[in-house]
């Protein structure tokens, strides 16, 4: 490790490691607004448009673990580029695409190099800065782009898409993505994994692949099929019965893909939980909140993106700015409380939307205050979540970081999408369209506020204090400068 924590370039590395991040994050929600203008040119029903997206989120969400776990075992930068790879072609085909057919294969190559890429670029940050006040800037930066990428993208499409054709918003992968794999591999230096046969368990890939994969396709289907078809129970008994299978299998071998030792950690456990939460909270904001601007308020799509761009300053201000000096000086689970906080209360007020709803004063101060949350939170939850994984295990606990982002982002959005619709299906004919609407939208930010209410739960509950030194001394002084509390908290990052 010390060659890369001494390395000069490494902060220009985070940069372009940030880069591919960024880009795919972005195709996640910059493919929305252009749904569209697909569904007109290559002729999509409304059922089978889903698919644009769907296919995309369901190998994405499904691998994110795996390929995680393969970064560690045979080098995290070789992942990072295979995904580039793979993510740029598929990028190509979607931008030449003049099929449904073509679109929607190319979208589901792109969600595997997706995966590959994102799964252990946090494992690639917290190996390159291993000194607790550099990671946590470092972490900042991740953070931004990680929950502020969403909104960016909303901009993003609605600017290529109104400007030239939907077909940009693929073409602009290929210069991101080539420039962003020819300087990784100038700038990020290559580790070697620890060996396949440290963990090469084909059968529990094939059942952790296959859980992850029938479960996101599952909790995408809930919006159109409901929750209690006899679809939604059975693939999900046998999601849940594959996962169940997984665990087992990883508890009674000598080499298991994921080693059940990283879970051991509360705050590894906590983080990812509350992590699972937080996101699924959110989305009621980031979704819902762009549909009351568009279906309510009347916006176009660029105007959804550029309502959203003071939230995605703020975020960006906090976690480039700010979240490493908070950080470094309360702490990240101190830092993560009152952020939690904020985003509760923001949602709430978001709760209380009219249906005339004026943007300076109904929109934008809720906005504001959740982005601050965001700001705040992210980077102290990845902190948290990381702080438990040795170098060995790095890899493998980014991708869970990623995987139950994903997987919270997506159960979320399915239950309060189908809740939101429940209500207002249940005030049709009673009250105006708009007011009805608006109704299930109000639901949908309570529940979203008491998800996040229950992230801070897990907070105060489970997680501890991971100490953060104010110097970075060397190891041999480490133990004669720790705090008193730091025999009785859990080590930041333990063993590494």
């Amino acid at each position: 490790m010390e060659p890369t924590a001494t390395n000069p370039n490494r902060w220009i590395a985070l940069y372009v490691l940030c880069a591919g991040v960024l880009m795919i994050v972005l195709d996640i929600t910059i493919v929305n607004v252009a749904l569209p203008s697909i569904q007109d040119d290559l002729g999509f029903s409304q059922s089978n448009l889903a698919w644009v997206v769907n296919a995309y989120l369901i190998p994405f969400g499904g691998l994110l673990l795996l390929a995680g776990r393969f970064g560690d075992l045979i080098g995290q930068r070789r992942i990072f580029l295979s995904g580039l790879a793979v993510f740029v072609s598929a990028s190509l085909l979607c931008a030449l695409s003049q099929s449904q057919e073509m679109l929607i294969g190319a979208r589901f190559i792109q969600g595997i190099g997706g995966a590959l890429t994102s799964a252990v670029v946090l494992g690639m940050i917290v190996t390159m800065f291993p000194g607790p006040a550099d990671q946590a800037k470092a972490i900042g930066v991740y953070g931004f782009v990680a929950s502020a990428g969403g909104s960016i993208g909303l901009l993003a499409g609605g600017v290529l898409t109104e400007a030239i054709s939907w077909h940009w918003i693929f073409f602009i992968n290929l210069p991101v993505g080539i420039a962003t794999a020819v300087l990784t591999r100038r700038l990020v230096e290559p580790h070697e994994g620890i060996g396949i046969g440290e963990g090469a368990d084909v059968p529990g890939a094939l059942l952790i692949t296959g859980a992850l994969m029938l479960g996101t396709y599952n909790i995408l289907e809930v919006t159109e099929v409901g929750w209690g078809a006899t679809q939604t129970m059975v693939l999900g008994s046998i999601s849940l019965a594959l996962a169940v299978a997984f665990i087992y299998r990883q508890a009674r071998i000598a080499n298991p893909l994921m080693p059940l030792r990283l879970f051991r950690s509360r705050n590894v456990s906590g983080a990812n939980a509350a992590q699972a939460l937080l996101v699924a909270g959110m989305f009621s904001m980031f979704f819902l909140g762009a549909l009351y601007l568009q279906e309510i308020l009347g916006y176009d799509a660029l105007g959804v993106g550029l309502a959203f761009l003071p939230a995605t300053l703020v975020m960006g201000t906090l976690s480039l700015g700010f979240s490493e000096k908070l950080i470094m000086r309360f702490g990240p689970r101190r830092t993560l409380l009152p952020g939690l906080v904020l985003i509760g209360v923001g949602l709430l007020l978001f709760a209380r939307t009219p249906v005339d709803g004026n943007y300076a004063t109904d929109v934008l101060p809720p906005m504001v205050l959740v982005g601050v949350g965001i700001g705040t939170s992210f980077p102290s939850l990845m902190t948290l979540a990381m702080s438990g994984a040795t170098p060995q295990d790095s890899g493998l606990a980014s991708g869970l970081v990623n995987t139950t982002a994903q997987v919270g982002g997506a159960i979320g959005l399915a239950v309060l999408a189908t809740l939101a619709t429940e209500r207002t299906d249940s005030l049709s004919g009673s009250v105006s369209h708009d007011a009805a609407l608006n109704s299930g939208f109000h639901l949908a930010y309570l529940i979203g506020a008491a998800l996040v209410g229950l992230a801070f739960v897990i907070a105060v509950v489970v997680m501890r204090e991971a100490p953060m030194p104010a110097a970075e001394p060397a190891m041999g002084e480490q133990g004669a400068t720790a705090s008193p509390e730091a025999s009785e908290a859990e080590p930041a990052y333990s063993e590494s």
